[in-house]
């Protein structure tokens, strides 16, 4: 007989503060309310943020292990329907420097992967109508016959949204017509979803910055549909622009929110009737729901959001207003744009400190998930090495190709043996882990990578590859004009442990 699942009591009579409460929280005892993820974020000392959302963390994973992935980001075009105001990487098909990737590029990238021992590829793009639905199964297909061993995380819930609108699937409801999809690009290969495109949940804040991406229930839809079919998933969030603190909270608060629907749903074995009849769920006893989740702070170089003005302005200051995504921002995501003439017309940038407090939050919101990723891609490998005592259990990827956040200025890089010295360094001991946060590998002999390396001052990290158009290429393409992405691949030194 299966057991109905519960999830944890919350006690909204308390104050965020008690340590009764958070000791409960970090023990795995007790939910916090949106109310009390909100009074925490903003007002908890950063010393008592990481103080318990470590203790959660080392409940969950123990106080010695901290992991990472040997993954590629393989973006296999740049050619994008939407107008998000935060991306620096979209191009339109008669941009001089768009491209889409021929298959045996991509297989090359894959290759290049595996030689290094790789076990996952992040394969996202740009939403392009161009591109068919045999277009990806081929290369779905392709990728898993050459190269078997190497799992195929990939397709956010935007780009899902567009292949519904691009390939018009059967189906009375868009869970329906994102399952049709799922199976198979699920039968050609693809193992589970990646969390892109997660931003800000809130209408408000989304309408504004994401303009032809799909909404926040349509994001989880995709999700929950993923689920029912046994995929496993990750979420994410991207603030420290528009957003007001309520906004952050409301999106973790939907994040756990469908992924106790899902262990409900799909944990057991239960099924719920509006899809028991579902001939395509085929073993929904494999429990599909959200593996982990992973936040950044906006990076605003290159891109129309960035050219906001930073709260507070000179006006801001004389007439001691607040900042407009805090008087938009509702815990139930129904704030609206006219609460406030400035709303969206003011950045608030989160520094370091701030990440580790949204971080440290999540950990203590998000019962319900088990990884906390560290995110030093956008704030360096420092700031993520401490954010394994802010709860992260996961250092995230050995980042040997990546083409958006870079897009927007931000450009770290680490190899496998900079990435374990990181944890190691961190108190812990560091092991490589697979797409299900399995642990592949302990580093515990002295033939681990950062062990080997008998110079650091001698360590460099080569530079991660970009896509650039053809060398030479200077002029605006024609219709029937061809345009292939190189790689490039330059050194840099700025990846020091």
């Amino acid at each position: 007989m299966s057991t109905i699942y519960q999830p944890l009591p919350e006690f909204p009579h308390l104050d965020a503060s008690d340590p009764g409460l958070l000791g409960a929280v970090a023990s795995g005892q007790a939910r916090l309310t949106v109310e009390q993820g909100l009074d925490l974020l903003t007002s908890a000392p950063l010393h008592t943020l990481g103080r318990y959302a470590d203790a959660r963390c080392r409940d969950l994973h123990g106080d010695h292990v901290r992991s990472y992935i040997i993954d590629r980001n393989i973006n296999y075009t740049n050619i994008c329907t939407a107008k998000c105001i935060f991306c620096a990487f979209k191009r339109t098909a008669k941009d001089h420097d768009s491209y889409t990737l021929e298959y045996e590029e991509l297989y090359q990238k894959v290759q290049e992967l595996s030689d290094i021992g790789g076990t996952q590829i992040l394969m996202q793009g740009g939403m392009n109508p161009e591109l068919s639905l045999d277009w990806y199964l081929e290369l779905l297909n392709g990728i898993r016959e050459r190269f078997p061993h190497v799992k195929i995380h990939a397709f956010s819930p935007p780009e899902l949204i567009e292949f519904v609108n691009f390939f018009d699937p059967p189906g009375k409801t868009l869970i329906d017509k994102v399952r049709w999809v799922l199976v198979r690009l699920k039968e050609a290969g693809m193992g589970s979803l990646p969390g892109g495109g997660g931003e800000i949940f809130a209408p408000a804040v989304r309408t504004k910055i994401g303009m032809g991406k799909c909404d926040m229930n349509a994001w989880l839809e995709v999700m929950y549909a993923a689920h029912s079919l046994g995929m496993f998933t990750s979420a994410s969030m991207m603030y420290g622009h528009i957003e007001g603190y309520a906004d952050r909270i409301h999106h973790m608060h939907m994040v756990r929110h469908w992924q106790d629907k899902a262990i409900r749903d799909f944990g057991t074995g239960e099924v719920p009737s509006a899809i028991a009849g579902d001939p395509t769920i085929k073993n929904p006893e494999t429990g599909g729901h959200y593996l982990g989740f992973h936040a950044w702070p906006f990076q605003p170089d290159n891109t129309a959001l960035g050219r906001l003005p930073h709260w507070p302005t000179a006006e801001d200051k004389e007439a001691g207003t607040p900042f407009p995504g805090d008087v938009v921002a509702q815990l139930d995501g129904s704030g609206t744009k006219d609460m406030d003439k400035n709303f969206g017309r003011r950045l608030r940038f989160a520094g370091s400190t701030e990440y580790l407090r949204t971080q440290a939050v999540s950990r203590l919101m998000l019962d319900n998930i088990y990884t906390i990723g560290s995110s030093w891609v956008t704030m360096g490998p420092h700031v993520g090495q401490v954010a394994l005592n802010f709860g992260a259990n996961d250092m995230g990827s050995v980042m040997m190709e990546e083409n958006v956040v870079s897009s927007a200025g931000t450009t770290y890089c680490l190899d496998e043996a900079v990435l374990c010295r990181l944890i190691r360094n961190a108190g812990f001991i560091p092991a490589q882990r697979d797409t299900k946060y399995d642990i592949l590998k302990t580093h515990t002999s002295d033939q681990s990578p950062d062990l080997l390396v008998e110079d650091w001052s001698q360590h460099r990290t080569k530079r991660l590859h970009i896509e650039s158009q053809p060398e030479g290429c200077d002029t605006q393409p024609t219709d029937d004009t061809p345009i292939t992405a190189q790689i490039t691949i330059g050194q840099t030194d700025t990846a020091k442990s």
